[in-house]
């Protein structure tokens, strides 16, 4: 039986939901599809979110020769066999799932290939593509970030299936699924396979051994790694080292844990205790250069440190509230005396005229005099 996920995949962009900041009206992979134009990029966001629809969707548009590859299984062979391919209609079109397991030599083996057109290369990550991908591959594709499906979301997609339970286990999905579509129709055809009927009973009878897996690529990766930032984020070090510790022991990539770590210090953290964040950055450095099992330890260390650390978002949300004034109000002007003059013109008509370096006059542009981004939390 065909699985429900693949049976309800949408075809075109009207099908599709979510990411509308992707896919709404005069959004850039909208445009690239209606336009047909021919682009390679990265898909990068949690799984369940429509990466992989979104490539087929928009080769389909484009009238491609598609092929789809899995970084964790192929290699330079298939790479190859598909270059050297014939072509008979439309651009050739790779997408290459979770990109990010290819190593540097075969990433360097992709990177002529796209730079002059052979290939158009979409690829897919869960992962931070500045992390994962070589920045000469990088420089040649445009990232679009997607991002967990609301619950709106999960139950029109539930509501797509056509199959009949109650709204208590809609609800009940879209919990369990934590914005991955793929998971809430995992569960649905789960319980429907094995009870016929999908109701909260059949669903949490289905999960029994859910849980206990972990898997870096798939459902319960971000379930983990969620409970383990909010395990620090509670103070709890005895709930963060359990999290810690059951991704270690799943085989995740401690770099990957620790790159968190120095997020958490900056965002959850920030200036209640700067020295969060030295520490982090020593521990990731030390997992790089120490590697598996011993770098356990000075993860440990850090997740002791971080959880028992007083908390503030206050610099977090400053620099969110100032990036959202950016966006919205553009290049608005800067106060002349604040501005560089490296030249006798711009000397003349004021550029630096007046500056003090100690000063307690507001140096935001006009339309933002007294704003205060910056907030320290009392």
């Amino acid at each position: 039986m065909e699985p429900l996920a693949a049976k309800i995949r949408p075809k075109n962009l009207e099908e599709f939901i979510g990411q509308k900041h992707l896919v709404g009206e005069n959004a850039p992979i909208r445009i690239a599809v209606e336009r047909k134009y021919v682009s390679s990029f990265i898909l990068w966001g949690p799984p369940g979110v429509g990466k992989t629809t979104l490539a087929r969707i928009y080769a389909k548009a484009l009238n491609a020769d598609y092929h789809e590859l899995s970084a964790v299984s192929a290699g330079k062979d298939d790479i190859r066999k598909i270059i050297e391919g014939g072509t008979l209609f439309g651009p050739k079109i790779l997408f290459l799932d979770e990109i990010h397991r290819f190593n540097k030599a075969q990433q360097d083996f992709l990177l002529p290939f796209v730079e002059s057109g052979q290939l158009t290369l979409i690829g897919a990550t869960t992962e931070n593509p500045s992390f994962e991908v070589i920045s000469a591959l990088l420089s040649r594709l445009r990232v679009f970030t997607l991002n967990p499906l609301s619950e709106e979301e999960i139950i029109t997609i539930i509501n797509r299936t056509g199959v009949d339970m109650g709204d208590d286990t809609k609800a009940f999905i879209t919990q369990i699924a934590n914005g991955d579509a793929r998971q809430a129709l995992s569960l649905i055809d789960t319980a429907r396979k094995l009870y016929t009927t999908v109701s909260v009973e059949t669903i949490t009878q289905s999960l029994q051994d859910t849980h206990l897996r972990f898997d870096k690529g798939g459902e319960e990766h971000y379930n983990t790694v969620s409970a383990f930032i909010k395990s620090m984020r509670a103070s709890q070090p005895d709930a963060a080292l359990y999290y810690l510790a059951r991704m270690l022991q799943g085989g995740e990539d401690p770099k990957f844990i620790a790159r968190r770590m120095v997020i958490f210090a900056s965002e959850d953290i920030g200036m209640e205790d700067p020295h969060a964040l030295v520490l982090a950055n020593a521990v990731f450095r030390a997992v790089e250069t120490i590697g598996m099992p011993e770098c356990g330890i000075n993860l440990s260390h850090a997740v002791v440190y971080l959880c028992n650390a007083p908390k503030s978002k206050a610099s977090y949300y400053a620099y969110n509230a100032a990036m959202d004034d950016a966006k919205k109000l553009g290049n608005l002007a800067i106060p002349l005396k604040i501005r560089n003059a490296p030249t006798k013109l711009m000397k003349d008509i004021g550029y630096g005229e007046g500056y003090e370096k100690y000063t307690d006059e507001d140096l935001l542009p006009d339309k933002l005099k007294g704003k205060k981004y910056y907030k320290k939390e009392k």
